[in-house]
């Protein structure tokens, strides 16, 4: 079987780099084939960015989070 791994990020300032992802498909790939036994080109790897409006933590979005974070540390 063909495994597929999800990683989803929140999108963030400064976004996440190309190579960044690149590190990450390349670590998830490699980590399927030493504990799992697949092949490299048998693996998928998605990477999903979720907008921090769209995503929340203790009723609270992520946007408004990160403002909070942002002015305590000021």
């Amino acid at each position: 079987r063909m495994p597929i791994v999800t990683i989803q990020l929140a999108r963030r300032e400064p976004p996440t780099s190309r190579e960044q992802k690149a590190a990450l498909i390349d670590g998830a790939t490699q980590l399927l084939v030493r504990t799992l036994g697949k092949r490299a080109e048998d693996v998928t790897v998605l990477i999903e960015e979720i907008d921090p409006d769209n995503w929340g933590q203790g009723g609270v979005s992520a946007t408004a989070l990160r403002q909070q974070r942002a002015a305590s540390q000021q």
